[in-house]
């Protein structure tokens, strides 16, 4: 207040707009995995620790490209048609740089990357739950996803439970699993992963199941693609070991051969990328966020640079993943469709025996409420714990939940019908905890939820004139 001690005219402001909650960011994902490099612009090492990008360039700029697949072939055939005998492919366990591209493809943004080791170290359980951890450290992240956990031979438990247990202590961010494919049976692939998650935290967590065949394809250098033998009937040895780089160049002592190298490009073209689907669906949630909100389901909608699921479900397996009445730990599918391609098909988080938490866009939905009240109201710390504080705290979360519940994230024909906000002395709170200085705000909220199950009843009509 201006000190009225000299006589002149004194302008004071009234702040007449109550505050206000803001809507916290609600798919930003952190990446853990394996890379090239891990070097900042400026020069320091980034490993073991969250780095924040927006773009597959800014990866590649710190990160490094992906591990090169290499090739072996032998040549058959004649000089005039030569063909390819045999055709061997060693692709790279370190895939992190290509999920990387199809989580960007599905509408993915911002997002953390932790790198735990470059592309020659051994991959354990170890490295990618440090890496996990090392979230912690950043507020902002709301989904995790370790993809290549699919490649390790064991400890796929440990990395599952370490990203749900986070979640769950954290209460601001939900995680992606993968569900692995290739026993031979769906029934089988769902029985080994429901061995590989752990029974508590099943509310903050979904997953994914089979992987996926994508229009990706490895990377490779020419000199990796090696000839190891050329068994033409009319022209032996004439590229017996030479590489693709000597048959285009006509390097190493060797003519240029188009027929040849075409040949060879057209089969590398041939291996495709094979990959789950947890970083795609993290694109997901982000493109469902920004076109429709968090409440909406991610489910009914397509999946970007991917041919077809490597595992195609009927109806019937599927409901074996969707509801296991035993351990209740739904798996959801990702189907084809005719006419429409590759389709999420399933919405739910890992607890679908659970009526509260079964549907991830609810999960979600209250992941973001509290985070945003929470943080809004961190201003009241140390305020006076009186009906003043009470009423302000009060208005800030009903105006808040009354946009939320026009834009259509609450069920209910009114405002008093989606929630309610409750705070005062004799109500949420006694006199001994304002005396131990706590303000206890009550809310509630009726999440929409997903329609799963759609029924049409039909009937014969009979015949009335």
């Amino acid at each position: 207040m201006a000190n009225y001690n000299t006589p002149g005219v004194f302008v004071e402001e009234i702040n007449t707009l109550g505050s206000s909650v803001a809507s916290v960011p609600t798919a930003i994902p952190g990446f853990v995995g394996f890379t090239k490099q891990a070097i900042l612009p400026d020069g320091n090492p980034a490993s073991d620790k969250p780095v924040r990008i927006t773009s597959l360039l800014e990866y590649e700029a710190i990160f490094g490209g992906p591990k090169n697949a290499t090739f072996a072939l032998t040549l058959g055939g004649t000089v005039a048609l030569p063909t390819i005998a045999t055709f061997t492919p060693t692709l790279p366990a370190y895939k992190l740089y290509y999920y990387m591209q199809l989580f960007f493809a599905n509408g993915g943004g911002a997002c953390y990357v932790v790198s735990v080791g470059n592309d020659s170290v051994s991959m354990t359980s170890g490295l990618l739950t440090g890496g996990i951890a090392k979230l912690e450290q950043v507020d902002e992240v709301t989904l995790l996803v370790a993809p290549e956990a699919t490649e390790l031979s064991s400890g796929r438990l440990d990395v599952n439970n370490a990203m749900l247990e986070q979640c769950s202590r954290l209460k601001d961010r939900f995680a992606i699993l993968d569900a692995l494919d290739g026993a031979g049976n769906v029934a089988t692939d769902a029985t080994n992963f429901r061995a590989e998650v752990g029974a508590n935290d099943l509310k903050y967590g979904a997953a994914y199941y089979p992987a996926l065949n994508t229009s990706l394809n490895y990377t490779y250098t020419n000199a990796g693609v090696t000839i190891t033998t050329d068994g033409r009937s009319d022209g032996a040895g004439a590229y017996t070991g030479k590489t693709l780089d000597n048959v285009l160049t006509g390097s190493g002592s060797t003519t240029i051969n188009k027929t040849i190298a075409n040949l060879i490009t057209s089969e590398i073209l041939k291996y495709t990328l094979r990959l789950y689907p947890s970083s795609a669906m993290a694109g997901v949630y982000a493109r469902v966020d920004a076109s429709r909100g968090v409440w909406k389901a991610p489910a009914n909608v397509g999946i970007n640079f991917v041919i077809a699921p490597s595992t195609l479900v009927t109806d019937s397996e599927q409901a074996g993943l969707n509801i296991d009445a035993a351990s209740g730990k739904s798996i959801n599918v990702i189907r084809q469709f005719s006419g429409k391609g590759t389709i999420v098909w399933g919405a739910r988080t890992l607890a679908g025996n659970d009526n509260e938490w079964r549907y991830i866009n609810v999960r979600r939905l209250f992941n973001f409420v509290e985070e945003s009240i929470q943080k809004a109201t961190e201003f009241v710390v140390f305020e006076p714990n009186t009906a003043g504080t009470w009423q302000r705290v009060k208005g800030m979360c009903e105006a808040f939940l009354t946009n939320l519940w026009r834009d259509g994230a609450l069920a209910g024909a009114t405002p008093k019908d989606a929630f309610f906000v409750s705070v005062g002395l004799g109500t949420t709170m006694t006199a001994d905890d304002i005396l131990n200085g706590k303000m206890i705000v009550e809310i509630g909220i009726a999440a929409v939820r997903p329609a799963e199950f759609i029924v049409l009843r039909f009937s014969h009509k009979l015949q009335e004139s």
